[in-house]
């Protein structure tokens, strides 16, 4: 298994799928869109690399691409383009707007994960220095300055709502326990009570503002960030 999370946009629902169960035969997480604008819904940051498709409804694959380069959250995502479009002016302008490969309908799957390979090998330092920022929509951490900004002004956290929030953000959609958090927050620091948790959960979702709702109490068994 790797740690490298793909997201595929394409309007036809059978490749999407096809792709998916192919990448993740690979060890690859993968997420899927049948339209650029469901894409656009999504916290794209998150992802390692999108394979996009160019001939999609309003928003084709290369108008996404434009939004994408011109936010700086999203700048840096590798592009794979997968089209039936397969001129040369097509491809010019693939890599005209930052792609870091172009593969033409009909391909083989194999080589589509052979190129997937290749680009993530090449980019991976670029994504390494990405994830020294964790980020979901305006709210970001920056983990090697211990600092949390949201919609770029720095809010002030103590150490422990920091960690508190960095622990739910890293593994959005995983129910923590108390217990798990006392045991990955305070360690083995003095006695330190259920309530203590809940207090700081408390802080941190008023000093989050309008993150504070993404923070989900699940009654009897903990908090998670963005549970389904």
């Amino acid at each position: 298994m790797n740690d490298y999370k793909i997201l595929v946009v394409d309007d036809e629902e059978d490749l999407c799928e096809i792709l998916k169960f192919n990448l993740e035969i690979e060890g690859y997480t993968v997420d899927t869109a049948n339209s650029a604008e469901e894409a656009l819904n999504l916290n794209l940051p998150q992802y390692n690399l999108l394979l996009l498709d160019v001939m999609m409804g309003e928003i084709s694959g290369f108008k996404m691409a434009r939004m994408l380069k011109k936010n700086k959250e999203t700048a840096n995502i590798p592009i794979i383009f997968i089209t039936a479009k397969d001129t040369e002016n097509d491809t010019v302008t693939g890599f005209n707007l930052g792609a870091d490969d172009y593969i033409s309908k009909p391909f083989s799957l194999r080589e589509v994960v052979m190129r997937v390979k290749a680009v993530l090998r090449r980019t991976a330092g670029v994504q390494m220095k990405e994830e020294e920022k964790l980020q979901y929509k305006g709210l970001v951490i920056d983990i090697p300055k211990k600092k949390v900004m949201i919609d770029n002004e720095e809010i002030s956290l103590t150490k422990k709502e920091f960690e508190i929030l960095l622990l739910l953000l890293q593994n959005q959609g995983r129910v923590f326990s108390r217990e798990d958090i006392l045991g990955k927050v305070w360690n083995d620091e003095v006695y330190v009570l259920d309530r203590t948790i809940d207090v700081n959960i408390t802080r941190l979702r008023k000093k989050i503002g309008q993150y504070g709702k993404h923070i989900v109490t699940r009654l009897g068994y903990g908090y998670c960030f963005e549970c389904e």
